[in-house]
């Protein structure tokens, strides 16, 4: 089977198409094959393939397979899924530290990972959901606040922060997102409550505190902005980060901690019912054959497109 392997740590270029042998039926036991249609690509993605998270990956290292998220068909049945049913979930791909992504053409999964694909709803729709949406949604849990509360949500124009305005609005949160311009109407329809242009953050802290003069109860970091954004946050609030990359020190009694996303089958499946009812929104940025990994990867880091990548297998 075709995968895409990093080769080396370093930019696009160590990404590489690569024959390997396709997994076998009950050849890891609890596992279960699943011929991917689509994955997508992530930015942890690139911190991985550029050695810059080396340091978390223990003694895994080049060559490996990248990718979290996938959809696909079944080609072993679940419990609850039939052979042939069309699934999407995410490979926990650091704390597996095998090195098998979802740059390939079959993948073993957890059967917990997976849920099932709406119909109607096609492969590449599906694999932009599920590891975003569900580090959006367990980061709204851990903010468990009062219906009511300001949150102010950074990074609010990409797909986690989009997904965390669509979940704390949900949860009953008013939501200020910090987010380009370009983006204000879309972010208010999705139910965020005021939008802070990006900037200086000094000036960004001063307009979100002219919105909400007490301070903001939560910051949902989807950014990775950290420490500027705690004069934000009153005394005693809490800051929860999409990553722990720049999770700022403790102070003024704040709280803070960084989400370690899970595979949620059951809370996934819900996700993905939402957005083949609209109820959720989420956006595909580009869609690029698998063996154009090297140019989906230099597109990311331009960044110029709202949305996720996602690699067409």
């Amino acid at each position: 089977m075709r995968v895409v392997e990093v080769i080396s740590y370093g930019g696009p270029e160590v990404l590489r198409i690569a024959n390997r042998p396709e997994p076998e039926a009950g050849d890891v036991p609890g596992r279960v094959r699943v011929r991917l249609k689509a994955a997508a690509v992530h930015q942890a993605d690139l911190r991985i393939r550029s050695g810059q998270w080396a340091a978390f990956l223990g003694e895994l290292a080049p060559p490996f397979v990248l990718g979290f998220d996938f959809a696909g068909v079944l080609l072993d049945a679940a419990p609850g899924l039939p052979e042939g049913t069309r699934v999407a979930g995410f490979i926990p791909w650091v704390s597996e530290g095998t090195g098998e992504g979802s740059y390939a053409e079959v993948i073993r999964a957890a059967p917990e990972w997976l849920a099932p694909i709406p119909d109607g709803m096609d492969f590449t729709t599906a694999a932009s959901v599920p590891l975003s949406a569900l580090v959006a949604d367990q980061a709204v849990d851990l903010l468990d606040l009062p219906e009511g509360s300001p949150v102010l949500i950074s990074g609010a124009g990409g797909v986690v922060g989009r997904f965390a305005v669509q979940h704390a609005a949900a949860a009953g949160y008013r939501v200020v997102a910090l987010a380009d311009e370009d983006v204000r109407h879309e972010l208010l329809r999705l139910g965020a409550e005021e939008l802070v242009p990006r900037g200086d953050p000094a000036d960004v802290v001063a307009k979100v505190r002219a919105h909400v003069p007490e301070g903001v109860a939560a910051v949902l970091d989807a950014a990775l902005i950290g420490a500027p954004l705690l004069p934000a946050l009153r005394d005693g609030g809490t800051f929860v980060s999409a990553s722990g990359e720049r999770l700022p020190d403790r102070v003024r009694d704040i709280d803070v901690t960084a989400i370690r996303p899970r595979p949620d089958a059951a809370r996934l499946k819900t996700i993905l019912d939402g957005v083949a009812a609209r109820e959720l929104m989420t956006r595909t940025a580009d869609i690029v054959p698998l063996a154009s990994a090297a140019e989906a990867h230099r597109r990311a880091e331009a960044g110029h497109r709202p949305g996720r990548i996602v690699l067409l297998i």
